[in-house]
């Protein structure tokens, strides 16, 4: 009989990386791939991306920290969620769940955890986001990316694992990216990153200073679903409302990056060695743990960081010119960066907590 692991997480294509990055490994040892995510979340479109692993999808709530008329009726969903969730346990049987995390986590591990089946945990941020602190009680292991994440966690659950970057990452080819954006070599490349969903106030910045930008630059923008101009597009501007397969290809190509401090792609480009201007979201619209992430790579030497509160077009544009300035001194302290191999040692965590059950 096939072994059966399930994976969760979503709200955001960070909460489902992690996955994508593992699941590959268990379905090339023959285990039986599971996927619970929202009904109609990007953890779905996603996934569709792996044709062999089962997706299903759960009822599930927002864990929102301001005041809205659904929080009234997502306690029930996050219910009827977990109901769904147990029954889908009891139907797989998996020998272990995976968590990254995300709003759709909670129901699943709750699920998990009244089938008495252990769960493993993946915080990526800083400090534990609201999701993981509520299914922390519940899980087997968590496993950390910031070594100083440990402190907030119970001492006998903490695993320091790292950041596990996907595979696919280190294929990319700059001639390929240059190509698709019919970019010339001769000109450096410029990468700006507002995340999933994109971000108004970095669209709006680039935007205002695109001619003295692109002076310098060719820009690569994902600007996030809705947000692209047509009306802005040059030969040295070029803009993607999204891109999945292409951002190997892309990352090649750039010289420096621009973007959201989010753990699972402030990693990446450390892993492979791009200079970063990370502009983290600011209090008014997160819990803070994209301002601890980049001010974690900041005190290492790793990243410039620009506070939304002060983005501007100017200082957009005088902060990505020191940047590129600089650039060789941000890729020589990103080579002293200890070496690790995560995602072979998170594979054996699951695997071994899943024999042990």
């Amino acid at each position: 009989m096939k072994r059966a692991i399930v994976f969760t997480g979503g709200g955001t294509a960070g909460h489902v990386t992690v996955n994508l990055a593992l699941m590959p490994r268990f379905l090339r040892d023959g285990w039986d791939v599971h996927y619970i995510g929202s009904e109609r979340g990007i953890e779905r479109e996603l996934v569709a991306g792996v044709p062999q692993a089962t997706y299903h999808g759960i009822a599930t709530g927002k864990l929102r920290r301001y005041m809205d008329w659904n929080n009234a009726k997502d306690p029930f969903r996050v219910v009827k969620g977990v109901w769904q969730s147990y029954r889908l346990m009891t139907a797989i049987r998996p020998s272990v769940v995976f968590s990254k995390g995300g709003f759709v986590s909670v129901p699943v591990v709750a699920g998990a955890w009244l089938n008495r089946i252990p769960s493993i945990i993946h915080e990526s941020d800083f400090t534990p986001g609201l999701a993981n602190k509520l299914t922390i009680p519940m899980a087997t292991k968590v496993c950390t990316t910031f070594p100083d994440t440990a402190e907030h966690l119970p001492p006998n659950k903490a695993v320091h694992i790292g950041a596990v970057v996907r595979e696919e990452l280190f294929r990319g080819e700059a001639v390929r990216g240059l190509a698709m954006c019919d970019f010339v070599r001769t000109k450096p490349v410029l990468l700006v990153m507002g995340g999933s969903l994109g971000s108004q106030r970095i669209n709006r910045a680039i935007r205002e200073e695109l001619d003295a930008l692109t002076e310098t630059f060719q820009i690569v923008h994902l600007c996030g679903k809705g947000n692209a101009d047509p009306s802005a597009s040059t030969r040295a501007y070029r803009q993607f409302e999204y891109v999945t397969d292409e951002l190997p290809d892309l990352l090649a190509a750039a010289d420096v990056v621009v973007s959201r401090a989010g753990s699972n792609s402030i990693f990446e480009f450390l892993a492979l060695k791009k200079p970063m201007l990370l502009i983290p979201l600011p209090l008014s619209q997160s819990r803070g743990d994209q301002i601890a992430n980049a001010e974690s790579f900041r005190a290492r030497g790793i990243a410039e960081v620009l506070p939304e509160e002060t983005l501007t077009g100017e200082t957009f544009l005088r902060a990505v010119r020191e940047l590129y300035v600089n650039r060789a001194r941000y890729v020589e302290a990103m080579e002293r960066e200890p070496k690790r191999e995560p995602l072979q040692q998170l594979y054996e965590l699951i695997c071994e907590t899943a024999r042990s059950r």
